[in-house]
């Protein structure tokens, strides 16, 4: 994080951050102090005992400000993980389409899983655009869950689903109509109007393979973003907190990680990318099943987009 992120983000939340300190606990901290044990402790993933030693408090003021940090985040920053409106998807199905040819596409949607200490692990959905911000977020669900079992539980599948979002103007390929959609990084998603997957094995050198590399590109959006979430400290391992702690690390490294390219400052967007299929970074739940659902209209889009390839 740039220096000038540091002071940036220091002003914005130093009155959320200087209030409500736990009773019986006086903390004589200044914001810029309280914003960086927080940082460091999501940065490096070091133990209370740690950081407090490096900033000079106790293991209990270590905790609180970690702590703190990502409540602040998660109850007044959510909207910086907020799903686009209408006239911000226009942008980010342009920026689609001038990379990929595909219109109307509208991000890359994916599941990721950040393992606990305790052996169990939690599954987040990530929806980005082609610059790797989060769209959408979504963690909170059991890893063992699948992609589609997750997706169907959240409320942006709901809103989707009652044409809340992704409800613009529709655009027309060969006569058919070719809704907002999303496009998935595998198989492991329902194939629908407005989520599109690739094609299972096929024939070299056909619409359906020079598709399959379309998709390939925004793909690696995803990569960039869920690799950058895992560089911050605390997720490139298990996370050694709740449940409930472990969700609110994963929702505000996530948020952070919109803020800086808010910025333009570009020092947590990682570029160093492992392919996940390889090295099961988590990103991928596999069950050994084909996907759960075709629908009928989802194989025309798909088609039609196909054939423009």
């Amino acid at each position: 994080m740039a220096p000038s992120t540091f002071e940036w983000l220091s002003g914005l939340l130093e009155p959320l951050l200087e209030c409500r300190d736990p009773i019986g606990l006086t903390i004589n901290l200044s914001a810029e102090l309280r914003l960086g044990i927080g940082l460091y402790r999501l940065s490096t993933g070091s133990d209370y005992s740690e950081i407090a030693t490096r900033f000079r408090v106790t293991d209990q003021v270590a905790k609180f400000c970690s702590k703190q940090l990502c409540r602040v985040l998660c109850t007044n920053f959510r909207f910086w993980v907020g799903f686009p409106n209408s006239v911000e998807l226009n942008s980010v199905s342009q920026n689609f389409k001038d990379i990929t040819g595909l219109p109307n596409c509208c991000g890359v949607i994916s599941c990721t899983r950040f393992n606990l200490s305790t052996q169990e692990s939690i599954a987040a959905q990530i929806v980005v655009d082609s610059s790797s911000r989060i769209l959408s977020i979504v963690a909170g669900f059991h890893g063992h869950n699948s992609n589609t079992k997750v997706l169907k539980s959240t409320t942006l599948y709901k809103d989707i689903q009652e044409g809340k979002i992704l409800n613009s103007t529709p655009v027309y390929l060969g006569g058919v109509e070719i809704p907002q959609y999303l496009v998935a990084t595998n198989n492991e998603y329902p194939l629908l109007p407005w989520l599109i997957i690739p094609y299972d094995d096929p024939v070299p050198g056909s619409n359906e393979e020079r598709f399959n590399a379309a998709l390939r590109i925004p793909r690696i959006s995803m990569l960039k973003t869920v690799a950058s979430l895992r560089n911050w400290g605390i997720l490139s391992k298990p996370i050694e907190e709740d449940f409930r702690s472990g969700v609110a690390y994963i929702g505000a490294c996530a948020i952070l990680h919109n803020a800086l390219l808010i910025r333009g400052d570009y020092s947590g967007l990682c570029d160093d990318l492992v392919d996940y299929t390889v090295n099961d970074h988590g990103l991928v739940q596999r069950n050994g099943s084909k996907t759960e659902e075709i629908t009928v209209d989802g194989c025309l889009i798909r088609s039609a987009l196909a054939t423009k390839q």
